[in-house]
Order: C-alpha cells, then structure tokens, then sequence
C-alpha cells in the first residue's frame, strides 16, 4: 500500500504543490480502497477551484483519486497583527514518508511548529523523529 500511496502521490504532484499554495488545510492524505483520497479546507470557493483545475490537468478522469474538499472562508489566512485564527483540533493519519516537521508545514505553513505537535501527541510519541505510518496524530489548532 505504500508503493500505491508514492505512486499516487507523485502523479499528483502537482495538485499537492497547488493545495500547498491555495493554503488548503490538509486532514487526511493516504489510500482509500485502492484510490488517492484527499481531505481539506479552502479558505474559498476560489482556492477550491484552482485544486479542481491543477486536478483536470493531470488526469481528466481522476478515477483513482478521491477529493473533498470543503470551503470555510472564516479560514481564511487573516493579515499580520490582525490576531490569530481559532481553528479547531484535527486528527491526521501518518502516511509513509511523513515527517513531524512535514505535517507541520502542511497544517501551519512553517515546519518548525513541529513540537506544537509532538507535545500534543507524547502519550503516543517518545521521539519526534519516530514517526510511524497508521499513527493518529492530534494536530492542535494553530
């Protein structure tokens, strides 16, 4: 199942690198009954179409991917000094090649919140260099 998921992952490249940059908050990125399943929040409508768009550039079809994608446009990332955002505390599956600093970076946009993380999960984790696939990871809000 790892292979699948590198695989999939590579001919989606694309569209990871445009949810990176549409600021898409990532929940869940892993298999799902043979398919790419990828779970998020948009800030807007806008962000959400440009992930569809990168989506139908690489596979028209996308019959081994599955997206929902969901819009809170009360997520949406506010200036600097105009206070920080509430979000909710998520969960996240670790998948195979995941790095707490890599999960940082995708639910913070800075890699170097990984201890928020750690410290949030040490009934599970001894080491935040010792992840492992299939873990449940509390994901605290930012």
């Amino acid at each position: 199942m790892a292979d699948r998921l590198t695989e999939l992952k590579q001919k989606y490249q694309s569209v990871l690198r445009t949810i990176e940059q549409q600021q898409v908050r990532l929940k869940n990125v892993h298999i799902d009954n043979n398919k790419l399943l990828i779970r998020g929040e948009a800030a807007s409508q806008a962000a959400k179409n440009k992930v569809w768009d990168e989506i139908k550039l690489v596979d028209p079809s996308y019959q081994d991917l599955t997206v929902d994608i969901t819009v809170n446009e009360q997520a949406a990332p506010q200036p600097a000094g105009a206070g920080t955002l509430k979000e909710a505390n998520t969960t996240y599956t670790v998948q195979a090649g995941d790095t707490l600093s890599g999960i940082s970076r995708r639910f913070y946009g800075d890699s170097k919140q990984y201890m928020k993380i750690f410290d949030a999960n040490k009934d599970k984790l001894k080491n935040p260099d010792e992840i492992k696939p299939g873990q449940q990871l509390l994901i605290p809000a930012a």
